[in-house]
């Protein structure tokens, strides 16, 4: 039986004998018993096993070391002491696999630093236990949402020629040899794996574009990865991105998407994951519960990028970074922002000169249909946009930034063979991780990060 399980049907097994297998994660011994602190993992719960010396065994189980793996038979009794309610009398203990002493994983706290060099242990903890079953539900938040809309998942490549941004922060995949090409410091790509340069990429959006215009609604959900030289508590070099396009589409009904996808992952992992969530409002972020619920019920406010810099620049605050009219925005004028409004807040229309070449153009030539959702206690936690649908439009824009038309061929056709108006957005799946869980690093939310200088695993 699991432990899940055990709980689900906690009434009915009161005084039965059940049969549990796991792992030891504290053991107090005395005298006459002991107890273990067991779990196996299939709930944020644990079980404690109560061990007495009229066991034949008793002095064997005395020696069960932290961190052995073990099946245990008992009976499910009421318990007498404080901290849990029901407990396991044990009637049996089989060793299945031992541990030695220097198991590094002991019943203390530990740092997340520690335990990010000891990553393959890590879901052993209980912080990490919670973190990554969350992660598992919130990603199945994701598909239900967008299967129970009606959406088509799109497998986006890894490998792809294109650079969706046009940030050229691409890995390179290659099969040349590299030692050669340092002593002859001549490359020919013709002569590369794909017969072009190639590499991993930073996003699946303007494939998943092509399947919009053939299935209406769609979403991609997968790695992604950025040549990006940073080591921000933000930022890793492989992420996970959701990223729907949806045809027939502008930026208002964009929005309404946004937001009624968040509110139902939150909502989801709520009811899911209700041990989880608890934990991390009492030992992550005191006050979690309290945002994540004010969200559900928050009125999104949208605002354009002009309005937003004339709020700050009225504002009495002294800023580290000075708001300015055409210009990103910072941390601080995103909390600013929030506080503001109270509440989360789509500040959209942005100046074209800072956002990505395929934004629908606004009729003032000076800003593009692209949106921001900023959110109270996390910033910026997705992005989108309304798609150019104008052929002629997009090509004017491209030859502006200089772009190399060649191979974006088939991206241009979607304008000129049954084009519409579409729009989409990406939300990066370790942000949201963030957001639900209090925990504040990227590298806690992903099992094994991948940051400049770290490979390991």
């Amino acid at each position: 039986m699991d432990v899940k399980d055990l709980y689900q049907k906690i009434d009915k097994l009161i005084n039965k004998e059940v049969t549990l297998t796991g792992w030891i994660r504290n053991h107090r011994k005395q005298k006459e018993f002991g107890f273990i602190d067991f779990s196996d993992g299939t709930c944020f719960k644990h079980v404690q096993l109560v061990y007495h010396n009229d066991l034949t065994n008793f002095e064997e189980i005395t020696k069960l070391k932290i961190g052995s793996s073990i099946e245990v038979v008992g009976t499910v009794i009421k318990s007498e002491g404080s901290g849990q309610d029901y407990e396991v009398n044990v009637q049996s203990i089989k060793l299945l696999g031992d541990c030695p002493d220097d198991y590094p994983i002991q019943p203390k706290r530990h740092t997340r630093e520690f335990l990010r060099d000891e990553a393959y242990l890590r879901p052993r903890t209980n912080l990490f236990q919670a973190v990554f079953r969350v992660r598992s539900v919130a990603a199945m938040a994701i598909h239900t949402y967008f299967q129970e809309k009606g959406y088509i998942y799109f497998h986006a490549p890894l490998i792809t020629a294109s650079d969706c941004e046009g940030a050229g922060q691409m890995f390179q995949v290659t099969t040349l040899d590299l030692k050669r090409i340092a002593k002859s410091g001549e490359v020919d790509y013709s002569k590369d794996f794909f017969g072009k340069t190639a590499g991993l990429t930073v996003s699946g959006q303007l494939e998943a574009e092509t399947f919009a215009m053939a299935y209406k609604k769609t979403y991609t959900f997968g790695p992604t990865f950025r040549a990006e030289n940073s080591n921000t508590k933000t930022h890793a070099s492989e992420f996970w991105m959701i990223e729907p396009e949806i045809a027939f589409c502008d930026l208002e009904a964009d929005m309404d998407i946004m937001e009624d996808m968040l509110k139902y992952i939150v909502q989801y992992v709520l009811d899911k994951c209700p041990d989880e969530m608890s934990f991390f409002d009492s030992f992550v972020e005191k006050g979690l519960l309290d945002k994540l619920h004010k969200l559900l019920t928050s009125k999104f406010t949208r605002i354009s990028h002009h309005d937003v810099i004339k709020i700050l620049k009225e504002a009495k605050v002294k800023w580290e970074f000075t708001p300015e009219y055409g210009e990103d925005i910072a941390k601080e004028h995103e909390k600013y922002i929030t506080e503001y409004f109270n509440g989360p807040v789509f500040i959209k229309d942005w100046p074209k000169d800072i956002k990505a070449f395929y934004m629908k153009q606004n009729s003032d030539g000076e800003t593009v249909a692209a949106v921001d959702l900023e959110v109270p206690g996390a910033g910026e936690l997705m992005g989108g946009s309304q798609r150019e649908e104008d052929y002629d439009k997009l090509v004017h824009r491209m030859e502006e930034l200089g772009m190399e038309k060649n191979g974006l061929d088939w991206y241009l056709n979607l304008r000129r063979f049954g084009g519409c108006v579409h729009s989409g957005f990406g939300m990066g799946f370790e942000r949201l991780l963030i957001y639900l869980t209090g925990v504040e690093n990227i590298r806690d939310v992903i099992p094994y990060p991948r940051t400049p200088g770290n490979c390991d695993y």
